[in-house]
């Protein structure tokens, strides 16, 4: 499994429905028109109607006649997030993507009590990479959510990580809690919840998944470095989702591998209604069409 599989199997999906908050943007409508041309779904594009279309003239221009592209105005961003998060409530799409709007913003409309897309769950960040030299691909959870989860908010998070994996066709995903170092130190929290994760799947309170931890990241995705270290485990050297204990480690290990080891990578937000396409601003067309079809793929698992 690689992104551009990924994205075949986006593409095998039927009537895939994307609703786009704030949908005026260049790279965002680069992205709705290669998953337009490749068919992976349709999309309501909500915003400012007139800059909308004169994105799409000058970039992506067939997609003004394409019968799969709905633009809806909206008068502000504030509106065109609250309009696109009642779209994805009400079943008019099944996916929901920020646009030319502030995180902020879009998360205020997916939390609102009344008709946004809670459930109770923690909302985390499963970014998959596609790593040169990996034959699969690597999520990473969670790099942009949670600032410190405590021990509830990272069980809750490695099942967001797993029902995106699972999505996409990994059978029982190997989790590796990581820390500094291998064994459980008293004095080192990220040890002591990794210890705990792993025996709450021993015990079956967390499924569907192999997870064993403390493990540092070498040990976790290289079978060198476990066997060197005398670990010996399910999951050692054969990590499929890195679990980091707190948001300034993810957000690290996140960019290192998109600018040291180029890394190409899809993300989604897991945890509400329905999975969310929550990009930035400076990542490639590219990477938000990876990032849409990791969506599309997950939206039966939500």
């Amino acid at each position: 499994m690689n992104l551009q599989s990924l994205v075949e199997k986006a593409t095998q999906k039927e009537h895939s429905v994307v609703a786009v908050a704030a949908a005026e943007d260049k790279e965002v409508l680069a992205a709705v028109g290669m998953a337009v041309d490749r068919g992976m779904a349709e999309f309501i594009l909500f915003g400012d109607k007139e800059k909308i279309e004169s994105i799409m003239e000058e970039g992506v221009p067939h997609l003004r006649s394409n019968e799969a592209v709905k633009i809806k105005h909206a008068v502000s961003p504030l509106k065109a997030a609250e309009m696109a998060v009642k779209a994805v409530r009400e079943n008019e799409a099944g996916a929901l993507m920020k646009g030319n709007v502030p995180t902020a913003v879009i998360l205020k409309a997916v939390l609102n009590k009344e008709w946004g897309l809670r459930t109770g769950n923690v909302l985390s960040h499963v970014a998959a990479f596609e790593v040169s030299g990996f034959n699969k691909l690597i999520f990473v959870t969670d790099a942009a959510m949670n600032i410190t989860p405590d021990l509830s908010q990272k069980k809750q998070i490695i099942e967001n990580a797993v029902s995106v994996a699972s999505s996409i066709g990994v059978s029982i995903p190997k989790v590796a809690p990581l820390a500094a170092v291998e064994v459980v130190n008293p004095a080192m929290q990220a040890t002591l919840d990794a210890a705990s994760l792993t025996l709450m799947n021993q015990r079956g309170q967390i499924k569907d998944c192999d997870v064993d931890g403390p493990l540092a990241l070498d040990n976790a995705i290289s079978h060198q470095a476990a066997e060197h270290k005398g670990i010996r485990s399910e999951v050692a050297g054969q990590a499929d989702i890195l679990l980091v204990p707190n948001i300034e480690t993810g957000n690290a290990l996140y960019k290192s591998l998109i600018y040291f080891a180029k890394a190409k990578v899809g993300a989604v937000i897991a945890g509400a209604k329905a999975p969310i396409v929550l990009t930035s601003r400076a990542d490639s067309a590219e990477s938000k069409l990876y990032s849409l079809a990791l969506a599309i793929c997950s939206v039966s698992n939500n």
